[in-house]
């Protein structure tokens, strides 16, 4: 398999052949991101402007404090707090209720910087994977060898770039359909016979690998897998 500066990347995440490797190449970028974010990026003031304004989700802000050191993330938050304060007029409390300045708050809310950026990143890796797989024979078959595609992400590889794939869409399709479809019925089975495993009638019997259908289901669905400390015994 001829591997480049695109290649290596795919090459590394879809090798493994364990879960869904859209899920690996975007838990690299988003990694890689948030070492940046709390690292070089700190000096950068276009980006520091980006931060400002747009903020982070929980996931990423969560995932900064763990992977930067924490006066980085105090300054990104001094700066960001600002921003949100202008957004909320504190230095008028008398003034009068305005509509746009919520509306701009829910907006920034709702924005993150770190997952603009990975949506973007995802969708060129895409296209990536997309062009070796009609072009190299080894990667096609690595592709077929994997376990399965998540849900979002089957999503992605077929919503992104259509057009690129030419006429070689309809196989692609069906090689990406058969490794959603395919472990979507392993799911639905696994949870069916976990569920009956509480039935009297079923004492003794073999759990088989129904055990964790219920965080594979999760992760299938979502793209996230289920932390053991999250969960209440």
């Amino acid at each position: 398999m001829q591997e480049n500066i695109c290649s290596i990347p795919i090459n590394d995440v879809f090798m493994p052949r364990d879960g869904c490797p859209m899920c690996r190449m975007r838990d690299m970028l988003e990694r890689r991101k948030a070492e940046y974010i709390t690292g070089s990026a700190m000096m950068e003031p276009n980006v520091r402007v980006r931060t400002n304004q747009e903020g982070f989700c929980y996931r990423h802000f969560a995932m900064m404090i763990k992977l930067g050191k924490r006066l980085s993330n105090a300054l990104i938050l001094e700066s960001h707090l600002e921003e949100v304060m202008g957004k909320l007029s504190l230095t008028n409390p008398r003034g009068k209720f305005d509509k746009k300045r919520l509306e701009q708050l829910d907006n920034m809310s709702r924005d993150c910087f770190i997952c603009r950026d990975i949506k973007d990143n995802m969708e060129n890796m895409v296209r990536i994977v997309h062009a070796m797989w009609i072009s190299e024979p080894e990667f096609r078959q690595l592709y077929s060898e994997q376990p399965y595609i998540c849900l979002e992400h089957y999503i992605l590889l077929l919503s992104v770039d259509q057009k690129g794939l030419g006429k070689n869409f309809d196989a692609f399709y069906q090689e990406t359909f058969a490794l959603t479809v395919e472990y979507l019925m392993e799911l639905r089975d696994d949870v069916h016979h976990f569920s009956a495993m509480f039935d009297y009638r079923n004492e003794g019997a073999d759990w088989g690998n129904s055990r964790d259908s219920i965080e594979r289901s999760v992760e299938f669905l979502t793209g996230e897998k289920i932390i053991s400390e999250d969960i209440e015994e």
